[in-house]
């Protein structure tokens, strides 16, 4: 009877481990995120990079911008729409920052099967989610960037992209900001495959350049 219920209890707990790793995507990451705050929690005021691999894997953010208190809490793999249900209450305005950079959305598209409108619903959503915690909060959408390995999806990130900027010029405090066509080659307008990593996913230092050009301004 006792072995019955061990085993009863165990199979639960697995099931419930397993639901919730089900229920929350990356969910590793968020907890590493926590137990960082716990030890040397952000202050308030400071400057936060949301959302996909582009913000987790910029190394040397913070380097970059050495004048301003920035705060890096990227989830590589994320989803706009998972930022919505989830992330949002553990590592977005539980800080208090006086701006949000983020970038997200592109892979909605190309690995969650989502469309370009599924894309601006879901920045509707996380912006409603935000202003109503934060009010004066300032938020800038980075636009998505073509890719060397996902260029078949271009047509539906330009239209995601349109219709983000569409939405956020009826929305005070928040900015639409291209860093699309900064990393693309002006002769072909095709993405620059010198400015990505071996992937030809994700940037490189180089790729990293031309976006701190184009955000250094708005960051101050």
């Amino acid at each position: 009877m006792k072995l019955k219920l061990v085993l009863l209890l165990t199979a639960f707990a697995f099931c419930t481990k397993l639901y919730a790793q089900q229920q929350f995507p990356f969910e590793k990451e968020i907890r590493a995120y926590q137990y960082q705050d716990s030890l040397n929690f952000p202050k308030p005021n400071g400057i936060l990079f949301i959302g996909a691999s582009s913000i987790r894997l910029w190394s040397d953010l913070r380097q970059r911008f050495s004048n301003a208190p920035i705060i890096q809490r990227g989830v590589s793999g994320s989803e706009l729409s998972q930022w919505v249900a989830y992330y949002a209450p553990y590592i977005t305005y539980v800080y208090h920052p006086r701006k949000i950079f983020l970038y997200a959305g592109e892979n909605d598209i190309a690995t969650g099967g989502k469309t370009a409108q599924s894309v601006v619903e879901s920045f509707a959503k996380l912006w409603d989610i935000i202003h109503r915690q934060l009010p004066d909060v300032e938020i800038y959408f980075l636009s998505i960037k073509q890719s060397p390995s996902r260029l078949k999806y271009t047509p539906d990130f330009f239209t995601a992209n349109k219709l983000v900027k569409a939405y956020i010029s009826t929305k005070p405090k928040t900015y639409y900001i291209d860093v699309a066509t900064t990393v693309l080659n002006p002769q072909t307008m095709l993405p620059d495959s010198s400015l990505y990593k071996k992937d030809m996913l994700h940037l490189n230092d180089k790729g990293y350049d031309k976006w701190q050009v184009i955000l250094q301004d708005y960051v101050k």
